[in-house]
């Protein structure tokens, strides 16, 4: 599962927060490594300038295969909060997603018996 952390300019990028990102993703989605191809992070802070307690924002795009892409986002004043809460909610839309996917594939489509009669 290869993880790419982007940042905008306001939010100052360093080896340590992209180990901590890929960490707290890896944690989240262990389970689901041979799923996912590709998971896209990006970090921003949204109205620097105007908000004093800062509106830190994490999107994960996760690529699963076989599956469209999911996407969340988590909001929230820190940076690692932010993280966490997008990493759980990515969790979340991943089992649900590969549990229809599962599904589907455990009950086929029914046969379709006017065509077999002919």
């Amino acid at each position: 599962m290869q993880i790419n952390v982007n940042t905008d300019k306001t939010i100052e990028r360093t080896a340590g927060l992209d180990d901590h990102v890929r960490e707290v993703v890896k944690s989240a989605l262990n389970r689901f490594g041979e799923h996912i191809g590709r998971i896209d992070v990006h970090l921003s802070e949204g109205n620097a300038q105007k908000s004093s307690d800062g509106d830190i924002r994490c999107t994960i795009e996760a690529r699963v295969n076989g599956y469209q892409p999911i996407a969340v986002s988590g909001h929230d004043a820190t940076l690692h909060q932010s993280i966490n809460g997008a990493a759980e909610k990515l969790q979340r839309a991943i089992d649900s997603a590969l549990g229809r996917l599962n599904d589907s594939k455990r009950h086929p489509a029914q046969p379709n018996f006017e065509e077999a009669e002919e």
